[in-house]
């Protein structure tokens, strides 16, 4: 049966079930971890004992907050079979959520909203947490995002600060031209770019760039090459890093500043596709080279 013809109560009982599952994977890798004392590096001091699981069991939405941005907890965890089975088993539960959200998107989209407002009440900590805090919804990007775990144990660690990432959406002159007469046309900077505008042929594509918030990158350097002979691997951090624990040893790990820095540290790539400098500055609207 087609999740068209499925009744929304049924997709959201499914959701609810999926979400108590992973509530209950949390808890288990949680306890474990504590039971084991498994080996940790934190980036910056925890706030308390029960730091790993208010650091898995963050998806709400704070007052005022962005909903494009994200809380990241960086840890480094040196862990056994058993616990980084139980760190997979909550990497598949988020994913079983995040493919449901999207049928439930697709066959129900007016629907998400209710879908968000009903998952909180779903776990007694959570609930707690929701009290205490005032947090109003579920944060769907944190709530799916993946634990970052390395395939095979590793000999050393280094982070660093990435800080030219950005997202591209490609536009038309037409929807460019569109979005400057929706700002002060009296304005001379946006005559100026209307005229530039009218300058180019009309079928030009146009890239408008949004810059990235800093995030910390970890290379890993496994100990024995991959089948498909890879030494090493990249991987963005945002929750915990689990490496398989050889004698319950953390590798060698290189610490980043506790600050991103504020100038571009990267030289800039020679088959970069955008001009340097923005062709619709009000808009953050790039020419392709």
């Amino acid at each position: 049966m087609h999740d068209n013809a499925l009744p929304l109560y049924q997709l959201l009982y499914e959701l609810e079930s999926c979400f108590d599952q992973l509530m209950i994977r949390i808890d288990q890798a949680v306890t474990l971890y504590e039971q084991q004392q498994a080996p940790t590096w934190h980036f910056q001091q925890p706030a308390g004992s029960d730091w790993l699981r208010e650091a898995l069991l963050d998806m709400w939405h704070q007052q005022g907050q962005d909903g494009r941005e994200t809380r990241n907890y960086i840890a480094l965890i040196a862990a056994n079979e058993e616990l980084v089975a139980a760190f997979n088993a909550i990497n598949l539960a988020k994913t079983h959520i995040s493919e449901l959200l999207q049928r439930i998107k697709q066959a129900h989209p007016a629907s998400v909203n209710e879908a968000k407002l009903r998952l909180p009440q779903r776990h007694p900590h959570v609930d707690d947490v929701l009290r205490k805090s005032g947090y109003a919804r579920l944060h769907l990007k944190q709530c799916w995002r993946h634990i970052p775990i390395s395939p095979v144990p590793v000999s050393r660690v280094r982070f660093a600060w990435y800080t030219s990432g950005r997202s591209i959406k490609k536009m038309t002159v037409q929807e460019a031209e569109h979005r400057l007469l929706q700002l002060d046309t009296d304005a001379p900077h946006i005559r100026i770019q209307l005229r530039r505008l009218a300058s180019i042929p009309s079928s030009e594509p146009l890239a408008q760039v949004q810059s990235q918030a800093p995030l910390l990158r970890a290379n890993l350097f496994f100990t024995e090459p991959l089948a498909d002979g890879h030494t090493r691997q990249a991987m963005n951090i945002a929750l915990p890093l689990i490496v398989p624990g050889v004698n319950r040893q953390l590798p060698d790990i290189k610490v980043p500043p506790l600050e991103p820095p504020t100038q571009r540290t990267r030289a800039r790539r020679r088959d970069e596709k955008l001009e340097h400098e923005a062709f619709l500055p009000s808009l953050r609207i790039y020419r392709y080279r």
